[in-house]
């Protein structure tokens, strides 16, 4: 473990929590656009996401190769499509709390 000040933890040179990760998102991305990295990340200390180089994946890659994957018709996008309308006409509760 990597300790870069008593707030800044990263795990080690490849593996950031959350938290760092969104602190330093445009460095990571940098490192495995360019770099050719992998990078995890983690939460609550287990892996929660991988990060890989473009060059790295394939179209058999993609989550809609997924066997079982939904059909472009499944009623489970209407409902998502629901939910997203729902949320436009709701302000966020960043934006409620910075009004009291």
């Amino acid at each position: 473990m990597v300790m870069l000040n008593p707030k800044e933890v990263i795990l080690d040179n490849k593996t950031f929590n959350v938290a760092e990760a969104k602190k330093h998102l445009s460095e990571i991305l940098g490192r495995v656009a360019h770099g050719g990295e992998r990078i995890t990340i983690s939460k609550r200390g287990k892996p929660f996401a991988i990060l890989i180089p473009p060059s790295e994946s394939s179209p058999e890659d993609h989550l809609a190769k997924t066997k079982g994957w939904l059909e472009n018709d499944d009623p489970f996008f209407g409902l998502i499509n629901q939910i997203v309308r729902h949320r436009a006409t709701h302000a966020p509760r960043v934006l409620k709390s910075k009004k009291s």
